[in-house]
């Protein structure tokens, strides 16, 4: 037996024994939700709660009211038809985002991933989650950027011109600015692209289950990038004084919030990083199927801030080479500071970085769930507590 296939028998011998052994763990409840253990969370707060760092949530409003936000909740701005202010919200959505990237969990309430971080709340919709209108949602990033957020979050999509909203990306990209949307919910129905998911600049985020597993509804395509818990995430069942749902299917909205909010706890952690290396520290220290090539479905992995954060995963590279987009930021006129090198061939970092043209591997639901790491140049198999056995369910 060859050494690799004897590190294989051990790590399936491993995964077997683990995940059927019954925990001491208390259910999941909104301040300790399922994907808490998984991202090691309490000892990440040990080293980074995101500090410091701005999250923008564009949507339906933020209410600052619920104990777990207040606080937490910076100005911000209504670009609404006829504006309440930004911290009104008749539909909760935004609320419901805001908590998971910076709540609390005072009052029982939800427990954000990055508690501390800051939200800026750019309200655009009147509730739910259809996008405001073109104009008003481009107004929305520009002023995320002037007042000074990182992290732009749009747990939102919908059907709007590439050109309507490139300048606001585009400005985004030129003030080191990152943006995160969900790529959508219908990948059981129409599987229907959505911007601003789509859109270059742009990363779009899929959803995956407590399994590991990519949600059924979440669509799938060349836009997405990265993948975050979706299912069985705190979020108000009612209206935002009624209680907190935590079993139910839930979107790539959700997924979207902790990826803004994973970002903000390694930028906190490393303040000095640009947006290029934050981003593409995420992209390889994220969880891949054993190919190691990214997919249409959960694009180059599922965030791990943890890998980062704890175990100093990931090559931040070249500060001014975009791990994505490189060709886009090249492109751009006038360009982004200092001028991204079209990517004509494999630059140095090849081998650890993803290619924005990277052809998406095969694959299906029920692919192989061993977890493989790019990290120095090499696919590490990693077994035990820290491995794909992690993303499933506390007994």
């Amino acid at each position: 037996m060859t050494p690799t296939r004897r590190a294989l028998v051990t790590t399936l011998a491993l995964t077997a024994t683990l995940t059927t052994t019954p925990t001491a763990q208390a259910a999941d409840t909104p301040q300790h939700p399922w994907y808490f253990d998984t991202y090691r969370i309490e000892d990440v707060w040990e080293h980074t709660t995101g500090e410091g760092i701005t999250v923008a949530v564009i949507d339906s409003g933020v209410d600052s009211s619920l104990p777990e936000l207040q606080g937490q909740v910076l100005d911000g701005t209504d670009l609404t038809a006829d504006p309440q202010g930004a911290h009104v919200d008749t539909g909760g959505h935004g609320t419901d985002m805001a908590a998971l990237i910076a709540g609390t969990g005072e009052g029982n309430g939800i427990q954000g991933l990055a508690p501390g971080s800051k939200i800026l709340p750019i309200r655009v919709t009147l509730g739910g989650v259809s996008l405001g209108g073109t104009e008003r949602f481009g107004d929305g990033i520009i002023h995320a950027i002037e007042s000074g957020a990182k992290v732009i979050n749009i747990s939102q999509g919908g059907t709007m011109p590439e050109d309507e909203l490139s300048e606001a990306i585009a400005l985004a990209a030129r003030h080191d600015v990152l943006i995160f949307a969900s790529a959508g919910n219908t990948g059981d129905t129409t599987n229907h692209l959505e911007s601003p998911a789509s859109l270059p600049g742009v990363v779009g985020v899929g959803a995956v289950d407590s399994s590991g597993e990519r949600s059924p509804y979440s669509t799938y395509g060349a836009q997405v990038a990265l993948a975050a818990p979706g299912d069985d995430v705190p979020r108000h069942c009612g209206d935002l004084s009624g209680p907190i749902c935590i079993k139910d299917e839930g979107g790539t909205s959700s997924a979207t919030a902790l990826a803004s909010a994973s970002a903000a706890l390694i930028w906190a952690q490393h303040p000095d990083w640009t947006k290029n290396q934050v981003l593409r520290v995420m992209l390889n220290t994220a969880e891949r199927p054993d190919d190691q090539r990214r997919d249409d479905y959960t694009g180059y992995g599922i965030v791990r801030p943890d890998r980062v954060v704890l175990d100093g995963e990931g090559d931040p590279g070249d500060p001014d080479s975009p791990p994505i987009f490189r060709d886009w930021e090249a492109e751009l006129r006038p360009p982004a500071t200092p001028s991204p090198t079209p990517e004509t061939s494999p630059g140095p970092d090849a081998e650890t970085t993803p290619a924005p043209d990277a052809e998406p591997a095969a694959t299906s639901d029920d692919a192989s769930p061993l977890p493989w790491l790019l990290g120095g140049g090499a696919a590490v198999l990693v077994a035990g507590s820290v491995g794909w056995l992690l993303w499933r369910r506390r007994a």
